[in-house]
Order: structure tokens, then C-alpha cells, then sequence
């Protein structure tokens, strides 16, 4: 139980974060007070806005939770001519008399990491790279714990010597995007069963595993591999709290949801998603969309409007691959069934 005695929770098992909104309070507030640790994606999010998030979490549970942003990675802040990228998605906003955006704003992830550490939650967990030193230092220096998830042996020893204090081995089977860091995505596809026994071999802080895991039969099997916890994405963004349209959620139960493809239509990252007609369209693009956040700004218009209509075809449906294990209900009740023996 050393996850469990490090976090302060009863039950090893952490909900996985959500960006883009998908992410919610009472989502989060939830499983924290199911004796698990609830999270909550702020990648998107300004400082002020973070501030605001775990004031409203630290008012909704009074058990430990955490709060997730991306690591940027240096090729993510060159800049980008948008002209080319505007004029290719354009006839795709046409068709739904929409305009695409002429500029993409982006969030400092300085400015970011100072509101959140000043808001000192109990957690923090990272993803997309390595904790920069200034941050572990002021996060540790708060009692604050710090995660950090990798998608290999070499990102989760890489973690460990950078002073996370424990590790979310992500397998590819996970939903939504890909943490790689070290290596391209490509090369970092490791499953989650292959992929946590040879991180618990090779790291000595606690290893959470991620990635297929949706019922508690995988929760068993991921124990038995000598993970110290677990953490569940999919089956959470299911739930009736959370922050994905109803669309979404019936979409994540649905026959649909067994062909899950890796994209970067969505983002300018590599995600894991139901595969549908905006992917199957722009198939061809997938190498020359420009790198995330600036593919991820031109598209948000779309998302948010395929959402509100909603239009699942032309939505990013981020799911795992045993999304189909999934079901509609209350983030209580199936918290509850990730603990049967």
C-alpha cells in the first residue's frame, strides 16, 4: 500500500486527468471521497482559472486530489506560419458555415506551474516530459507530492532521477494523448501489461499503472504485476460526472468503440480515439498538420461546436482500448465495482 500511505488515500486507485474540459469537479471531488484520488486536467487552463479550480476542489472534498498539466516540449514552442494550416482547414469550417481562428493563444506553462504551486494542492501530476527542477523543488518544499508518467522503461527511470516521487507507467491500450517524451510515439507503443512489470523492475518509487484498464479484473491484473495503484481514464470519463457530452459517453460503450487509432487531426499530438468520418477524411493530413498547441488551437472552434450540436462524427472522441467495458453510471457506483475481489 505504499501509493495508497504516499497519497493519503485509502484505495490505490487514482482517476485518470482530463484536459479540454472533459475534466470536472464534482468528478474529481467524487472519487476522492471514495477513498481514491480524484484529478483534474489543467493544461488548458490560464493561471487565474487554475486558482479557481482547486479553490472549488478544496471546497467540494476534503480528501486528497490532484491537478495535471503538460510539460512542453521544445519543439511545441517554435513558431508556426499559420497561414497554410488556416487555409487547409478552412473548407472544413465552411461546411458548417464557421470561421476557423486567424491566431492561436496559448497558456504559459511557467505561469501555469507558479498559480498551481501557489495554490498548493496535495497533488500534482505531470505528463509529456520531465518535472523541471525549480518545480519539484517548490512543489516538495509545499508537501505538495509530485507524479510523473512515462510510456517507457527509459522515461520511468528518467522520472525517478529527476525526483518525482512515484511513476504512471502508461501503456498505449490508454485513451486520449500520448505522454512520450524521450523517443517519438511511434517508438514508445509499449502495452500496459508489458510495460509495468519491466518499469517495477527497474524504478524503486511506487508505479501506478495505466492504460486498458476499466473493470476490476484489471485492476487485479495490474496489482499482480506489481504495480502499486492503478489509474482508470476511460471508464471514469464514462460516468455521469464527468465533463464529456452525453454523446461521448454513449459513444465510449458503443460497438464504434472498438477501433481506437492514434491521431494528430485533433491536437498536433498523438491521441488515442473512436475512430470517425473527420479522421477518416483528413487521413491523409496526418503528417502535415503542425505540431500541437498550434493544431490544437485551429481546431477547437470545430470540437466545441461538433460538441454543443452534437456531431460525433466530427468530435474527438478520446477513448481506451477497453472502452467497450464501459458503462453509464454514477462515478460512485463504479468506483465501487473497481473494488470487487
Amino acid at each position: 500500500m505504499r501509493l495508497a500511505e504516499l497519497l493519503g488515500i485509502e484505495h490505490p486507485i487514482i482517476q485518470g486527468p482530463f484536459g479540454g474540459g472533459l475534466s470536472s469537479v464534482a468528478l474529481a471531488a467524487t472519487v476522492s471521497d471514495a477513498g481514491g484520488l480524484g484529478s483534474f486536467g489543467a493544461h488548458h487552463l490560464e493561471p487565474d482559472a487554475i486558482t479557481e479550480v482547486v479553490r472549488d476542489l478544496r471546497g467540494a472534498t476534503g480528501k486528497p486530489f490532484a491537478v495535471n498539466l503538460w510539460v512542453p516540449q521544445a519543439t511545441e514552442r517554435e513558431p508556426v506560419d499559420l497561414a497554410p494550416h488556416i487555409a487547409r482547414v478552412e473548407p472544413l469550417y465552411r461546411r458548417f458555415g464557421l470561421e476557423p481562428p486567424r491566431d492561436v493563444v496559448v497558456p504559459g506553462f511557467t505561469d501555469q506551474a507558479d498559480a498551481l504551486l501557489a495554490a498548493a494542492p496535495p497533488v500534482i501530476s505531470l505528463v509529456m516530459g520531465l518535472a523541471p527542477r525549480w518545480l519539484l523543488d517548490a512543489a516538495h518544499a509545499k508537501g505538495i507530492v509530485v507524479l510523473g508518467t512515462a510510456t517507457t522503461v527509459e522515461e520511468a527511470i528518467a522520472l525517478e532521477e529527476c525526483g518525482v516521487d512515484a511513476v504512471v507507467a502508461s501503456g498505449s491500450d490508454a485513451g486520449g494523448h500520448r505522454g512520450a517524451f524521450l523517443r517519438p510515439v511511434e517508438h514508445s507503443l509499449v502495452g500496459t501489461f508489458s510495460l509495468v512489470p519491466q518499469v517495477v523492475d527497474a524504478v524503486r518509487v511506487p508505479v501506478v499503472a495505466a492504460g486498458g484498464i476499466a473493470d476490476a479484473r484489471g485492476v487485479r491484473a495490474a496489482r499482480a504485476l506489481g504495480a502499486d495503484g492503478v489509474q482508470v481514464g476511460t471508464g471514469f470519463l464514462a460516468t455521469h460526472e464527468s465533463g464529456a457530452t452525453e454523446a461521448h459517453k454513449v459513444a465510449l460503450g458503443g460497438q464504434d468503440a472498438r477501433i481506437t487509432v492514434l491521431t494528430r487531426l485533433f491536437s498536433g499530438r498523438h491521441a488515442r480515439g473512436i475512430h470517425n468520418r473527420l479522421i477518416a477524411e483528413l487521413a491523409a493530413e496526418e503528417g502535415a498538420v503542425p505540431p500541437y498547441p498550434y493544431q490544437n488551437g485551429l481546431m477547437r472552434p470545430l470540437r466545441e461546436f461538433a460538441a454543443e450540436q452534437p456531431l460525433a462524427d466530427y468530435m474527438s472522441l478520446w477513448a481506451g482500448q477497453a472502452a467497450p467495458l464501459s458503462s453509464i453510471r454514477s462515478a460512485k457506483d463504479y468506483f465501487a465495482a473497481l473494488l470487487e475481489p
